[in-house]
């Protein structure tokens, strides 16, 4: 009989593109029962579905006043998305459980027993939205406890990139492997600038603090010869936040907003586009070390790349000259970078993510993954009583 396998995503998981990539691999190896927001996603055999209206955090009343006097113990299982899961995976057992972010932690060790837990972090836990004053005051302390207590106990921990394993260890002693943001690699070829106009394109959600905004004001300020297209996602706050960059575009011709595409697609949608953009002030630890999904959905779509500074983007943009980092995060530093690359130079570019497509995929990725399953399902871990 194959392994069961419970994988834990607070996610909206059809529309999560490292989770889903996370869940080939889980299938590999056994029998995978997802449990998060949203329909069942194709690699699951099972899927325990939370209602998308319950919150995955304690923001009731009650979890509100346990974070505030910081009474973390009871804190950690109040959320109501939490307190579901919980009678959902009722007389289930799981030969591993997969535990994507800290928020995830305190549930899937009540639920363990002697499973093995592999804990994906995906990035910093404890300055995941610091730029929010009631998250830095309430849910951060409640994310370091969580890390202190649990990761110790946690027999796999994984993060995005080298930078953020570091915090991993240095603040919490745990050795954290790297899994990248990296999606696999897609046979296409660049495509040959067009006569008239220079084709930028960003994918991602459209979330408060991903400066959407100053992208907007960098294309309004490189005039004639520049088109900016939008392949959104939208939050969780019902598209008020989409329709506010909408607007904030809306009598500019050279700015489209198209419907979001699914994972799989984007790099095909992306591959007539020019350059990949994306600037981001650093506004929490996390923004500052990004290697984030779209850099990789770039890199495979066959796009020169214009990102802001980051150690981890500007280092592989540097090492594989497939483009050029902004001096700092203002809209005139983007608009003034893209301005800069000749048509030459972006097929350059273009040429050069084309031969470190391969590289650049999630092939490593995947073999530290199936390291990790053979591991804690092969290697002597307890099966689950049936």
């Amino acid at each position: 009989m194959r392994p069961k396998i419970l994988c834990i995503s607070f996610s909206e998981i059809t529309a999560d593109s490292r989770v889903l990539r996370q869940l080939d691999l889980l299938a590999e190896f056994g029998e995978v029962t997802t449990l998060s927001y949203g329909s069942k996603p194709a690699a699951a055999a099972d899927h325990l579905e939370i209602d998308s209206g319950l919150a995955s955090l304690p923001q009731t009343p009650l979890g509100v006043a346990l974070l505030t006097v910081r009474w973390h113990s009871k804190a950690e299982l109040a959320a109501p998305a939490v307190q579901r899961a919980l009678a959902l995976v009722k007389d289930h057992n799981f030969d591993l459980i997969v535990a994507n972010e800290a928020r995830a932690l305190p549930f899937a060790h009540h639920i363990a027993g002697e499973t093995p837990i592999w804990g994906d972090m995906h990035e910093w836990a404890p300055e995941e939205r610091v730029q929010v004053l009631s998250w830095r005051l309430l849910v951060a302390p409640l994310m370091a406890r969580v890390c202190k207590k649990y990761l110790p106990r946690t027999q796999a921990i994984t993060t995005v990139n080298e930078s953020i394993a570091v915090l991993y260890k240095e603040n919490f002693g745990s050795p954290t492997e790297i899994v990248r943001n990296a999606r696999p690699f897609v046979d296409l070829t660049p495509q040959p600038l067009s006569d008239s106009v220079i084709r930028l394109v960003h994918s991602g959600a459209a979330v408060p603090g991903r400066n959407l905004e100053g992208m907007i004001e960098a294309v309004q300020q490189l005039g004639t010869g520049y088109t900016l297209d939008f392949y959104l996602i939208e939050a969780r706050d019902n598209g008020r936040y989409l329709r506010r960059i909408q607007h904030l575009a809306a009598n500019s011709k050279r700015i489209r907003f198209h419907p979001s595409v699914s994972p799989d697609e984007l790099p095909e949608v992306l591959n007539s586009y020019d350059l990949g953009i994306y600037s981001l002030p650093p506004q929490t630890r996390n923004q500052a070390l990004m290697l984030p999904n779209k850099f990789f959905d770039f890199v495979q779509a066959r796009l020169g790349i214009v990102f802001s500074p980051s150690p981890e983007t500007s280092r592989l943009i540097q090492e594989h000259h497939v483009g050029s980092v902004t001096e700092d995060f203002s809209p005139a530093s983007l608009a003034a970078a893209i301005r800069s690359l000749s048509r030459d130079q972006i097929w350059t570019y273009k040429q050069n993510t084309d031969r470190a497509a391969q590289a650049l995929s999630s092939e490593s990725d995947n073999e530290i993954v199936r390291g990790i399953l053979r591991r804690l399902l092969l290697d002597g871990a307890r099966p689950a009583s049936r």
